[in-house]
């Protein structure tokens, strides 16, 4: 059984920080490219960051590059998402998404992931 599990979101003020995580079970975590994506309330599923397998390579989207760090810990098959200068804009439910494929780049696409968490809330206040 593969499970994605996000926790560390929560309710914080514009300027303020917060680390997410996603611990994965039910798959070899070092061999999956892993990704962050978000979700508002009528809209899309948004990318926002994503690691390829060996760590060698991450992307962000524009809106949050310089403010949030991806990363990642094979020992406790664990992703993680810093979160630095929130913005009200970054209100959403947050997702980690797993992709099976050993490929050379991070992947930015929602169809390009095999599972999915079930999402964390974070709601940034002014």
């Amino acid at each position: 059984q593969v499970r994605l599990v996000e926790s560390g979101g929560g309710s914080v003020q514009a300027g303020e920080s917060l680390r997410l995580s996603c611990a994965a079970s039910g798959i070899i975590f070092s061999t999956y490219g892993m990704g962050w994506f978000r979700q508002v309330p009528g809209k899309e599923r948004e990318f926002v960051a994503a690691v390829n397998w060996s760590s060698l390579r991450r992307e962000y989207t524009n809106s949050v590059k310089g403010r949030f760090t991806i990363s990642r810990d094979n020992t406790k098959s664990t992703v993680y998402l810093q979160m630095n200068s929130l913005k009200p804009d970054d209100t959403a439910v947050y997702y980690c998404a797993a992709d099976s494929g050993r490929f050379t780049d991070a992947r930015t696409l929602v169809s390009q992931y095999d599972y999915w968490g079930q999402g964390t809330q974070v709601t940034v206040s002014s």
